[in-house]
Order: structure tokens, then C-alpha cells, then sequence
């Protein structure tokens, strides 16, 4: 092993860790992770309609900074925390030590379901996409049968039973689409972090080219160059954006709403901390990984949200359009064909390795809670292959749940604004907690430090997460109300119940000595020297 990494076991073995995944990932491939988890060219184009039915161009590129930046706030304080505890559990982790083991125990199942939502609605953002500009715009497919329809109003000559045979057809078309996605994406992750590393990479520049290449051709071949629709909002909630929002809701609860678009796209930043342990010179890669991701998200997902509203011929009909807004405007460019039909397959590519990304990044949690005795048969899900050192279990119910997720709730809409909405909130409770804990019983600190803008920033990134749970709940998503409740209550009874007595938590203090053989045998199992 290499000088940095006799280091990262050193310090694993310090909070009482086996070393049984494989530390193959570079500071870049920690970027990656995360870079193609935020994936612009996911969320900036599926949620796009969201900023459109809210604020439209305003909330598309001012809210597209204003939530960028406090995106960007919060990976700086998780980025903190991380340079000081970097394990696989990342938040839970992290919470547990700060806040106490039913914190921690909460925040585990907070973020799982956080996790388990963005793999289920990117990969359904996969299918949309696919269907919509690779089977219809580039090989020229009839989807209709595959494409849902309103049914309040119905489309004019449709019939009610027509349209339920319509969407019935659309939504196993979307059940058996998804199952084979998630599918292959947990074959690739069972097979070696190595192979997800050079996908995950990959996508990284791909990303990049992909979204410079489509902001040039919708500038190129679009652009009004009326800049004063970046800087106009219009309540478009209710009828005038196309029932999107159905409910007309005042302005300021409107632009709260649209900064679903920027919080949904730049999340699952958090996947550079899951994979700490797979990561060389981790202390300093991970934050740097988490905060470089948000940021050139933010910078190319802000450029490519101006070409949208600056190429739109008709912002309103754009609003109008609801879901159909973005991929009205990308086939109705006069680019040149080609052109179009490569960047609708590298879009679909980079939401496919998206959700794999995603998928890498649940599993690593399933695996780091598990480790500690947190899930039901945590003997099974906390297992590492000795051959791929990855954990096959943990990745195999992740992908089950995933899938689960979209057959409880198949709109797209409501699974993104779960998963901003359950992610951020998981997010803020460890920052939370070393708001509490900094200087006190939190003394130890890794090389990246926010020095005195720590406490501030903290304060930031838990007070906007408040407003963003208020957003999160408005009409169409209200359905999160019984998603967040029942969670509540089952949290609640499971803790008082059962896990306040039979859960430990991660080792502390003493229990982190005598787990010297236990760390050595596991090591020995998957074939990791010491």
C-alpha cells in the first residue's frame, strides 16, 4: 500500500473500521461520484419544467444561483465533518458521533430514503428520456402507446377508457423500462468499484462536453438574446403552467416551490463521503470532492439553464407545455439532425450512469448502517464479496428498493422533490449537531476547516433546509406530507421500542480498542494486508 493509504487505514482503524472495500478511488473519481450523481444533464433538464411553472425564466437562472449557492453552503459544512470522520456511513456516522446514536440512527434511515429516491427518480428520468429523445427523436419510434395522458381535462376525442388503457400501457412500459435499468446498473456495481470508477469518470467529462455542446447549440440556434427573461418572474402556478403546480399559490411560496430545480439537480453530493472508504488520502479528497462538484454544477448547470430560457420562442407556452416543455424546445431546434441525435444519446448515458452513481452511493450506506448492527439481518447487508470487495448484498437491496419506489409513487415530480426534500433534511442534521457539539465535545478536526464561518454557515444550511421542508410539502407534493409523517411515527416507535436498547451505534470511546480482532479477521476475510 501507498504512503496515503496506510495513512486513510490508519485513521479507518482509529474509529474502530475493517478496511474490506477496495481504496482504488482517486481525488478525481471522488469528484466524479459525486459530479455524475448532481448530473446536470438529469435534473437541469427533467425538473427544468418545474422552474418554468413556478417563476419561469427568473426561477430558472436567478433561483437556478440562489440554490446553487446554498447547495454549495452545505457541502462545505458536510465537507468539514467529512475531512474529520471519513467512513462509508457519511452522515449517519458523522451524526452518531456528534449527536448522539439516535441521531445518528435517524439520520441513517432519513438519508436512505433520501438515497433510495434519487436512484428511483433519475432512473425514471432515464426511461422519459430515452423514450421521449432517443426511441422518438432518433430513431423515429411511435411512443404514444408508451406516453401518458391527462385525464382532468381529456385530451379532445378521447374517451375516459381510452385514456386509462393509454396510461395503464405507460406505466408498465415504465415498471419493466426501470426494472432493466436498475438492473444492469447493479450488475456493474457488484462487479468491482474499479468498473463503476471508470464509468463514474468518464461520465465526469462527458457531462461537461455534453452540456457545453447543448447550451452552444440552443444558443447557436434558438437564442432570442431577450436577456430581460432572465430577470422577469411570472407566477406561472395553476392554470398557466400547465397544472404542473395545479394549485395557484402566492408568488414568494412560488419561487420557494421552483428552488425544487436547482435543490434537485445538485444533490446526492454526499456520495463522495459514502465512498471515503474507497478513496485515497480521503481527509482531504472528500471535501474537496463534494464542494468542486457543487460548484461546477452550479457554474455549467447556470449557463445551460440561460441558453433554455433565451432559446424558448414562447415562455409561457413553455410553461403551458408542463413536462413536455423541454422536449419541445430541444426538437424543435433547426439544429442540424446529427448533431441533435448525439447529444440525446450522451443525456441518456449521463442520466444512466447518474443513477448508477446513485446506486453505488445507497449501497455504501445499507453497507456502513448495517456494519453497526442498524438494519433488520444486518449480518446479510453488511457483507463484502472477497472477490470484487464490494457489498453485493447492500447493492442488491438497494436496487430492490429503488425499483419498489417507483411503483408506490411513479410521477416523476413527486420522487424528485422526495429526494431533494428527504436528502437535504439529512444533510442537516449532522451539521446540525456539530453546530451543538463544535468546541465542546467535538474538538478533533480533519485538514479542511471552515475556521470561524463555521458556525455561521452551519446556521445557513439549517435554516434553509426549514424552508425548503415548507417548500417540499406544497400541492403538487403533498403527498411527501404522508412519506414524512409516517416515517415520523415509525421512527419514533422503532427507536423507543426496540433501537434505544438494542442499538449501539458506531464504536466509541473504548468499544474502538476492542475491536482490534475483529478488524484484523474481517481484513483477513476479504484478503486486505495490514
Amino acid at each position: 500500500m501507498s504512503g496515503s493509504t496506510d495513512e486513510d487505514v490508519k485513521v479507518l482503524h482509529s474509529m474502530g473500521y475493517a478496511q474490506e472495500l477496495a481504496r482504488r478511488m482517486g481525488g478525481f473519481s471522488n469528484f466524479a461520484i459525486s459530479f455524475s450523481i448532481i448530473c446536470i444533464l438529469a435534473g437541469g433538464i427533467t425538473s427544468f419544467p418545474l422552474a418554468m411553472a413556478t417563476g419561469s425564466g427568473f426561477e430558472a437562472t436567478i433561483g437556478w444561483v440562489i440554490g446553487g449557492v446554498f447547495a454549495l453552503v452545505v457541502a462545505a459544512c458536510l465537507g468539514q465533518i467529512g475531512s474529520a470522520y471519513p467512513t462509508a456511513g457519511g452522515l449517519y456516522h458523522w451524526s452518531s458521533i456528534l449527536g448522539g446514536r439516535g441521531w445518528g440512527w435517524a439520520t441513517a434511515w432519513i438519508n436512505l430514503l433520501g438515497l433510495i429516491f434519487v436512484v428511483a427518480s433519475v432512473n425514471v428520468g432515464v426511461w422519459l428520456l430515452f423514450r421521449d429523445l432517443v426511441l422518438s427523436g432518433v430513431f423515429h419510434v411511435d411512443v404514444t402507446a408508451w406516453t401518458s395522458v391527462t385525464t382532468d381535462p381529456l385530451p379532445s376525442g378521447m374517451t375516459a377508457e381510452q385514456a386509462k388503457a393509454i396510461n395503464s400501457s405507460a406505466y408498465t412500459a415504465q415498471v419493466v423500462a426501470v426494472c432493466l435499468i436498475t438492473l444492469v446498473q447493479a450488475l456493474i456495481n457488484h462487479f468491482g468499484i474499479k468498473l463503476t470508477t471508470l464509468l463514474t469518470d468518464f461520465s465526469g467529462y462527458l457531462i461537461l462536453v455534453v452540456a457545453v455542446v447543448l447550451t452552444l447549440t440552443f444558443l447557436g440556434w434558438g437564442a432570442s438574446w431577450d436577456f430581460s427573461r432572465l430577470t422577469t418572474f411570472v407566477n406561472n402556478t395553476g392554470d398557466p403552467g400547465g397544472n404542473y403546480v395545479p394549485e395557484a399559490r402566492p408568488a414568494f411560496i412560488a419561487f420557494l416551490v421552483g428552488l425544487l430545480y436547482p435543490l434537485y439537480t445538485i444533490t446526492g453530493f454526499d456520495a463522495s463521503a459514502h465512498t471515503s472508504e474507497e478513496t485515497q488520502n480521503a481527509r482531504v479528497a472528500v471535501p474537496r470532492g463534494m464542494i468542486h462538484s457543487v460548484f461546477w454544477s452550479l457554474v455549467f448547470g447556470f449557463a445551460m439553464a440561460v441558453s433554455f430560457v433565451l432559446a424558448s420562442p414562447d415562455l409561457a407556452q413553455t410553461a403551458k407545455d408542463g413536462g413536455a416543455g423541454w422536449f419541445n424546445l430541444f426538437n424543435n431546434l433547426p439544429a442540424p439532425g446529427l448533431l441533435k441525435d448525439v447529444l440525446a444519446i450522451g443525456i441518456v448515458l449521463a442520466n444512466f450512469i447518474c443513477a448508477l452513481a446513485g446506486l453505488t452511493s445507497t449501497s455504501r450506506m445499507i453497507y456502513a448502517f448495517a456494519r453497526d448492527g442498524g438494519l433488520p439481518a444486518s449480518g446479510v447487508w453488511k457483507g463484502v464479496s472477497p472477490t470484487w470487495r464490494t457489498p453485493v448484498a447492500a447493492i442488491w437491496l438497494g436496487a430492490v428498493l429503488s425499483v419498489a419506489a417507483t411503483l408506490y409513487s411513479p410521477a416523476f415530480a413527486a420522487l424528485a422533490a422526495g429526494c431533494a426534500l428527504f436528502l437535504y433534511v439529512s444533510y442537516a442534521m449532522p451539521i446540525a449537531a456539530g453546530l451543538l457539539a463544535e468546541g465542546k465535545t467535538w474538538t478533533e478536526f480533519g485538514p479542511f476547516r471552515l475556521g470561524i464561518w463555521s458556525k455561521p454557515l452551519g446556521a445557513i444550511a439549517v435554516l434553509g433546509v426549514l424552508v425548503l421542508m415548507y417548500a417540499g410539502i406544497q400541492p403538487p407534493f403533498d403527498i411527501l406530507i404522508n412519506y414524512a409523517i409516517g416515517l415520523l411515527v415509525l421512527l419514533l416507535v422503532l427507536w423507543f421500542g426496540i433501537e434505544a436498547r438494542r442499538f449501539k451505534g458506531p464504536p466509541i470511546g473504548g468499544d474502538i480498542a476492542k475491536r482490534a480482532s475483529e478488524i484484523a479477521e474481517a481484513e483477513k476475510a476479504v484478503g486486505q494486508s495490514t
